[in-house]
């Protein structure tokens, strides 16, 4: 094993997953203290593939997508550190986060060809912004090429990674893995090459301990069975 190899840090989310969105706070911390001897992969799950058949079979007996709206409004009043619009899931409600995905898998994709020009984070975070801050229905591809115009990203590039079938491909390699993995929801954490997994809205300080072991000796992490 090569000691100067980073820890890698697989991550699954869904882009219109509230959690994710309260969530990258603490990655962004991660990534502030560990520096190089981290590595976090983005995967995406489906957890809102298809939203309307979601919001009849989750919450039609609770008062449909009206009530949603009002719960995620009510989770983020403890949240104080993010902004959502007042109309978030009543107004330009996405069908579905796939194609949000597809469009993200494009941008991996070109920035493993260093075609990008931009952090990868950055333009996920930039995706999740407009949806929740802004309102924007990133279901919409024109609203995705939009923001990557507005990101000064390679929008023919893009285009042709989603109608060549290449981002196709790149998202059903997190559905794999996703299998793999036993992931169960968004957001999740994996390490250890699936030793460790830690989901749903999970604490700063525990991750950061999680890392913190793993670093101690990184021969000495598998398990002693």
């Amino acid at each position: 094993m090569n000691t100067n190899a980073p820890i890698i840090i697989d991550h699954f989310s869904d882009v219109l997953c509230i959690w994710a969105y309260i969530g990258q706070i603490r990655l962004d911390e991660l990534q502030k203290k560990f520096g190089d001897n981290i590595s976090l992969n983005y995967h995406f799950i489906q957890v809102f593939g298809a939203v309307e058949s979601k919001m009849a079979k989750n919450w039609q007996d609770k008062g449909g997508i009206k009530a949603y709206s009002n719960h995620v409004k009510d989770i983020v009043n403890q949240y104080p550190h993010i902004e959502i619009h007042p109309d978030l899931w009543s107004k330009n409600i996405p069908t579905s986060s796939t194609s949000c995905h597809l469009f993200l898998k494009a941008i991996q994709n070109l920035d493993l060809k260093d075609e990008l020009g931009m952090e990868v984070k950055d333009v996920i975070w930039q995706l999740r912004l407009a949806f929740f801050k802004d309102l924007i229905d990133i279901s919409s591809l024109d609203q995705q090429l939009a923001l990557a115009k507005r990101l000064n990203l390679p929008v023919e590039k893009i285009s042709q990674q989603i109608f060549s079938g290449l981002a196709h491909a790149a998202l059903e390699d997190d559905l794999d893995k996703k299998q793999v993995f036993r992931v169960s929801g968004s957001p999740t954490l994996i390490f250890n090459d699936g030793r460790q997994t830690l989901y749903g809205n999970v604490g700063y300080r525990l991750i950061e301990a999680n890392i913190e072991e793993l670093l101690k000796d990184k021969h000495q992490h598998f398990s002693w069975c």
